[in-house]
């Protein structure tokens, strides 16, 4: 009879089947999603496209499905990126440099903020909007966004900033440059993998924000297109599946090519080596 299996080696075969069925069940909805998307007649099930056609990538590059939407995904998104990450580098700086009993359970408040659901809150901040004439503005929207994410954002820069040598300030310090002109010109450039992981995650989940864009935006022209995308979803559960898989496709671009853009960065530490010399 042949040796049975030792006890580890059963271990890893059952992680590895585990592993397999995990990727399985993440890789069939992109598989549907691409198969789908060259489909002129895509349902739920995957399968081969016969024959394949870019009929549902023609039908959603139009201005008013695609383009406008877009538009407007970028500027919402972009803005509220960029307001968050300059208002968490202005935040961790003092919590990062600065020792106080009260860092921590700052800290460990901020991090609770986080894990409070953003519909529980919907409610009074579109009362205030409506009071304080904000709703249906693409700037409101903007500045809720920024406040939704800041956050976790402060924790992550917080995070990385911590890593930066303080003796590298102090040069600067002794050149002369004051403490804003110190973290916008020594700190942040040395923390770029972090700015960018921070600028990269809040991107990502505001790209994706469907709830918070549809409450606080009214009017079709400024929708973005994580609302319009209820376009493919008609009445008595009509779905046009294929042109739904080619705007998705079409949706996910701009984060997949902002993360492709930051990766090489974010992969190559902080390159810190021979900073510190004297």
């Amino acid at each position: 009879m042949p040796p049975l299996l030792s006890r580890r080696t059963r271990h890893r075969l059952a992680a590895d089947a585990a592993l397999i069925v995990a990727a399985a069940a993440f890789a069939l909805p992109l598989v549907w999603l691409v198969l789908a998307s060259v489909d002129g007649g895509a349902g739920l099930r995957v399968r081969a496209p016969s024959p394949a056609t870019t009929e549902n990538f023609s039908a959603v590059l139009t201005d008013e499905i695609t383009f406008t939407p877009m538009l407007n995904s970028l500027v919402l998104c972009g803005g509220a990126a960029a307001l968050t990450v300059a208002c968490a580098a202005l935040a961790a700086y003092p919590l990062s440099r600065f020792r106080s009993r009260l860092v921590r359970p700052y800290l460990l408040t901020v991090l609770f903020t986080t894990c409070l659901p953003i519909t529980a809150i919907m409610v009074p901040v579109y009362g205030l909007f409506v009071r304080v004439n904000l709703i249906d503005t693409m700037g409101g929207t903007i500045l809720f966004l920024a406040a939704a994410q800041l956050p976790f954002a402060i924790w992550l820069m917080k995070t990385f900033m911590d890593g930066v040598p303080r003796s590298l300030e102090e040069a600067a310090w002794t050149d002369g440059a004051g403490r804003l002109r110190t973290l916008t010109w020594v700190v942040l450039p040395l923390m770029g993998p972090g700015v960018g992981v921070v600028a990269v995650y809040c991107f990502a989940l505001m790209w994706g924000n469907f709830f918070v864009p549809f409450l606080l935006l009214l009017s079709p022209d400024q929708l973005p297109a994580s609302v319009t995308v209820f376009t493919f979803f008609g009445s008595y559960g009509q779905v046009a599946y294929g042109q739904l898989a080619a705007f998705s496709i079409l949706y996910s671009t701009p984060v997949v090519l902002l993360y492709a853009v930051v990766a090489r960065r974010i992969g190559g530490g902080f390159a810190l080596g021979g900073a510190v010399k004297g």
